[in-house]
């Protein structure tokens, strides 16, 4: 079968003639941002390991309330397919960041270093005039709290940080934080405070970057035992691994040995906890996330900015809970790398809208940058999303997303694994590891059950889904795996009290 019937086949375009990004498989007709007469205020909120489907109005957990994301979402929109390049903290961070994939910037793990020679969005839109915040964690490479580039404004503290009295880096001084203070509440107030005192007469891009809902999850004082009690509806494969019918779904033996490790439902995090405890303490401590978006938009109303404001929520990765026997991230199964995605602005598109476009991580900087009237880096392979939401029927459209994750010294348990998704299939490739590689059809079995890799009807399918990573790769310089210097641990001694 020749490779035009095979990618007609999947309905994939990546490599099909003309009309082609090679970078990231989008349209071509993206072209610089058009400069704009009066650039916008955007503001950008981001959250730590937030699940995409762990929202109020999705109604996945019955007796979640999230009011403020709910409205978010309602007077805007909520993007279902929105990814991640990596679900990891730091790479999913750096490519927001820089727009680049983790083989790109090579900021590849928690560990790694930035390589310094990294160009991230928010300096170009400080260059155009722009007053810029960064408020949270950054948590990048090996960084600590020093100020970053990019940011006439700076508050963030080392590492993971912790939920109660914090120490911030602000511009330079530490300040410490004392009598319970809660650093969800602090980031949120310092945030606002900002923006109250900032020059008015130039634009503003604010950078909330959350450490919550991060493990081990601590709630604001209010919010403990909210939900006491709760329980979560587990999913269908939660118990796979357990059986044994693994085996007959023809998953990995990898995801089975994961159950009984750091990530594995049978000793998460080294504990044995209740995984519906576990839940209720993430939701708690989400909720003093929902109460801080509630403040900052009560702030846009009041300054009168909420009808021109760019307002973007995301999380750095997703979250699984129980899924294929595993918790946490780094796999790419859809609770690990969807993430929840909401945007408003009605001066730009009404309310109500759920698009089912695929979007990925790499798309913000470009968005940004579009909506601020500054054009945008050739080494950027994303594009606005706005476009998508304000119905340009004309807009680029992504068929397929790319993911890739590589193996962690201190995480042994999750292989390097390149993948690729389209709104049809998904394909795990496995590399340095005796298993076996992953098929999914996604229209037919969305909670990726059946393995349909061995399927003599889709051998074709695999194949060609495995070509294209590799043309991927090779297109964007990844055929190299950036390896990095890291500290040996002896075995057993593995840093995973900050490193999750």
């Amino acid at each position: 079968m020749n490779a035009f019937k095979i990618f007609t086949i999947i309905g994939i375009s990546f490599f099909m003639v003309g009309g082609i990004n090679a970078n990231s498989g989008l349209n071509e007709e993206t072209g610089p941002a058009v400069q704009k007469k009066k650039p916008r205020n955007v503001i950008f909120i981001l959250t730590d390991d937030h699940r995409y489907d762990y929202m109020g109005f999705t109604g996945k957990v019955p007796w979640l309330e999230t009011p403020n994301m709910d409205k978010l979402a309602s007077e805007g929109a909520y993007l279902p397919n929105a990814f991640v390049t990596t679900s990891l903290c730091s790479p999913s961070r750096a490519s927001i960041l820089t727009g680049q994939f983790s083989h790109s910037h090579t900021i590849v793990d928690n560990q790694a270093p930035d390589p310094g020679n990294l160009t991230y969005f928010p300096e170009y839109l400080q260059k155009a005039g722009y007053q810029t915040g960064f408020f949270g964690k950054w948590h990048m490479g090996d960084h600590g709290d020093e100020p970053q580039p990019g940011f006439t404004h700076w508050e963030s503290f080392p590492g993971q940080g912790v939920y109660y009295n914090p120490t911030l880096n602000i511009n330079g001084k530490r300040i410490a934080y004392k009598d319970s203070t809660y650093i969800t509440d602090l980031l949120t107030e310092h945030a606002v405070d900002w923006m109250k005192n900032r020059d008015k007469k130039k634009p503003f891009f604010l950078y909330l970057s959350h450490k919550a809902v991060h493990a081990g999850f601590q709630p604001a004082r209010r919010h403990k035992g909210r939900y006491k009690g709760k329980r979560i509806a587990l999913p269908a494969t939660y118990d796979q691994t357990k059986t044994g019918k693994y085996r007959e779904l023809k998953w990995p033996q990898w995801v089975a040995d994961q159950r009984i490790s750091w990530h594995g439902v049978d000793y998460m995090y080294h504990e044995n906890r209740d995984i519906h405890e576990m839940v209720v303490d993430y939701c708690e401590t989400l909720l003093g996330v929902d109460e801080s978006v509630g403040t900052v938009m009560e702030y846009l109303k009041e300054e009168g900015l909420d009808e021109s404001t760019l307002v973007i929520y995301m999380g750095d990765n997703g979250f699984s809970w129980g899924e294929h026997g595993l918790i946490d991230k780094r796999h790419f199964y859809e609770e690990s790398v969807k993430v929840p995605l909401l945007v408003r602005c009605p001066e730009l598109f009404e309310g109500g809208k759920t698009p089912k476009q695929m979007v990925q991580n790499i798309d913000i900087g470009p968005t940004v940058l579009a909506e601020a009237g500054v054009k945008q880096p050739e080494h950027m392979p994303g594009v606005s999303f706005i476009p998508i939401l304000t119905g340009d029927a004309t807009a680029p459209s992504r068929k397929e997303v790319f993911y890739e994750y590589f193996w962690e010294y201190d995480f042994p348990m999750t292989p390097t694994v390149f993948g690729m998704r389209t709104d049809k299939y998904k394909y795990m490739k496995y590399q340095g590891i005796w298993d076996r590689n992953e098929l999914y059809d996604l229209e037919n079995d969305p909670e990726e059950m059946y393995n349909l890799i061995a399927d003599p009807d889709k051998q074709d399918v695999a194949k060609s889904m495995s070509a294209a990573i590799y043309d991927w790769l090779e297109r964007t310089n990844g055929m190299n795996i950036p390896l990095k210097r890291t500290v040996k641990y002896r075995y057993g001694d593995f840093k995973h009290k900050n490193e999750h």
